[in-house]
């Protein structure tokens, strides 16, 4: 009971606001007539695509637990009107708003329900036996707990288990529904089913022997060369006084990061670690655990005078961002986790927009990775794929307009682009090295379906800043906005379950190297809290500036022109052209292979300011 207690005591704090602001939230209460559970409201989009009929294994145990699910408010249709001018207006140097950025208290009060409607709602849980994990800050959610029983009795609604590529899931086979007194106060039910992101990587345990393999790997020393980050550091410009925040979904081993930071010449800095409330320690999820530990270094590597903010859930890494956002975190957010847009549901999608518009008013950058799979994002679902047949796909969240996408290149390192030696910190690369689009399966006969992610968003309308040479008008969200390094051919190192044991050997004299679009994501959110230091303020939604400076000062951007994410495809299925390929063709400009090119850190870092004036 002093759980329910003190979150009435809060709400209540809450409603002493002066009495014009109460007044305010009174005439905005929607919550008019008694709650009567006889009267229902059915909440549409809650049946996710993976959860088929024909993989139904029937209802689960009544006493299964149902961990922060959370009820996510709708906005009102003025309250979005405005909230949308809002957005634009905090990118508009001309107007009073610009870079006006909000408190989630403030976001609350302006764009959230009122605090009547939120204690009548929080009642009507209790009273139902849920337990009340968290009232959000921005009153966008209420997450609470419960068991599997309660959440049917109570949505009327049934949980079963599926059966989904051989692992065992829960998801709602009916639309849950709420009474109708408060059926237009909510948008849906988020976690009401247990399937989770998957991470945007590929691993491999490689031989740092360069002069017999030819190959060459890389360390932070070689992107500080490649992407023009160096000389900012010279500068003063070295993510000091700047937070990145990773998202995870699992436990991570500390020593991984300070033996990489030691490893690669970086001072001493451990993340600091946040377990997401009311979530149970996820534990080391070994799937998991390479993801973390290459976002959380790699991040710190670009930022290196950042403190890096590492935010855990066993709820999955969606369940991270939620918190991250609401808690107003830090500036920029780094998560290298998604999935194909035709495996989201409405609800997902809807919540997506929500909480990503909140972040930009807030001041948020959010970095994403655009996927692994070329323009075929759906068919990376499966492992072992060779031939795509799911049609042209991209990746979310990276396709959400208030994210920005970071897609995937190879360099194309044919000339004297490498030192014959490592320096002190493992370095190597002399100089920028050109690139191609990442496609290790036609470059380089890879087996499987391995290139940048790109392509038109089916779901999300073309974003007003999102113009300029190539692209295309096609009135939707094209990804990616920019690329970076992705490609095996050349790997980034790190550390991961203990396999630095002598730099970054481990103990059979191989490296632990990653590839994959994941690895631009937390690189790019290193850049951005560099941005962020020169220009001594959060710059939320990059994007729009992005564009502006690829008009502005093109060249800093590495443009490629040549090359394209296409896949292998079975001949006859959705979008597989004469040829038996699918995907897109970089070219001059922006393209759906590499959007508008790689970086040179140095001249966007400085040109920014350009921006607002």
């Amino acid at each position: 009971m002093r759980r329910c207690f003190v979150v009435l005591v809060m709400l209540s704090l809450g409603m002493s606001s002066p009495p014009s602001a109460t007044r305010a939230q009174q005439r905005a209460d929607r919550i008019t007539g008694p709650i009567d559970d006889r009267f229902r409201s059915v909440l549409q989009g809650h049946l996710h695509p993976l959860a088929q009929p024909n993989l139904d294994q029937g209802r689960v145990d009544p006493h299964l637990i149902l961990p922060r699910v959370a009820m996510v408010f709708r906005r009102t249709d003025a309250q979005q009107a405005s909230l949308d001018a809002f957005l634009q207006e905090q990118q508009d140097p001309s107007s009073r708003n610009y870079q006006l950025w909000l408190t989630p208290k403030e976001f609350a009060d302006r764009f959230g329900p009122s605090i009547a409607d939120l204690n009548q709602i929080v009642s009507w849980l209790q009273s139902q036996g849920f337990n009340i994990d968290e009232v959000a800050r921005s009153r966008s959610w209420i997450a609470f707990s419960g068991t599997a029983e309660q959440v049917e009795s109570a949505f009327h609604t049934e949980i079963h288990h599926y059966v989904v590529d051989g692992a065992l899931h829960y998801a709602p086979a009916k639309e849950p529904s709420v009474p109708s007194a408060f059926g237009d106060v909510v948008l849906g039910l988020r976690s009401l089913d247990d399937f989770r992101w998957r991470p945007r990587l590929k691993t491999r345990r490689a031989h740092f022997t360069s002069s017999i393999t030819g190959n060459h790997f890389l360390t932070p020393d070689d992107i500080w060369t490649i992407y023009g980050i160096r000389s900012l550091y010279s500068t003063g410009i070295d993510g000091t006084g700047q937070k990145i925040a990773v998202m995870g979904q699992t436990d991570i081993l500390i020593s991984d990061i300070r033996a990489f930071r030691t490893n690669a010449g970086l001072p001493g800095s451990d993340p600091t670690v946040i377990v997401v409330p009311g979530s149970p320690d996820p534990g080391i999820v070994s799937d998991d655990l390479s993801e973390a530990d290459l976002d959380l270094e790699w991040a710190g590597a670009i930022a290196p005078g950042a403190q890096i903010i590492y935010v855990n859930s066993a709820g999955g890494a969606f369940d991270s961002l939620l918190y991250s956002i609401d808690e107003n975190i830090a500036p920029v957010l780094s998560i290298s986790y998604g999935s194909c847009e035709a495996t989201f549901s409405l609800l997902e999608r809807n919540l997506l927009v929500s909480i990503g518009q909140q972040a930009n008013a807030q001041g948020m950058t959010i970095v994403a990775p655009s996927g692994d799979s070329g323009a075929t994002d759906c068919d990376g679902q499966y492992a072992n794929r060779q031939l795509a047949t799911l049609g042209l796909t991209v990746d979310i969240p990276a396709s959400l307009p208030y994210v920005t996408a970071v897609g995937g290149t190879t360099f194309y390192d044919v000339g004297n682009y490498w030192s014959n030696s490592n320096d002190q910190t493992n370095g190597s690369a002399l100089s920028y090295i050109p690139e191609v689009p990442w496609n290790d399966t036609l470059v380089f006969r890879q087996s499987g379906l391995w290139a940048g992610g790109g392509g038109s968003s089916l779901f999300f309308s073309k974003p007003p800043w999102q113009q300029g040479p190539g692209v295309p008008s096609d009135g939707a969200r094209d990804v990616p906005d920019i690329a970076l390094s992705a490609s095996m051919h050349v790997p980034y190192l790190i550390c991961s379950a203990g396999s630095c044991v002598n730099g970054f050997r481990a103990s059979d004299s191989t490296l632990f190297t990653v590839s994959g679009s994941s690895v631009g994501a937390p690189i790019f959110a290193g850049i951005v809290a560099l941005i962020n230091q020169r220009m001594g303020a959060p710059q939320g939604n990059v994007n729009p500036g992005l564009y502006q400076l690829a008009a502005s000062v093109p060249d800093a951007f590495h443009d490629i022109a040549t090359g394209g994410n296409w896949m292998p495809c079975q001949t006859g299925t959705t979008d597989c052209q004469r040829g038996g390929f699918v995907g897109y063709m970089s070219g001059r400009g922006y393209d759906l292979a590499t959007g508008l090119g790689s970086v040179d850190a140095f001249k966007i870092v400085n040109a920014w300011a350009s921006l607002s004036r």
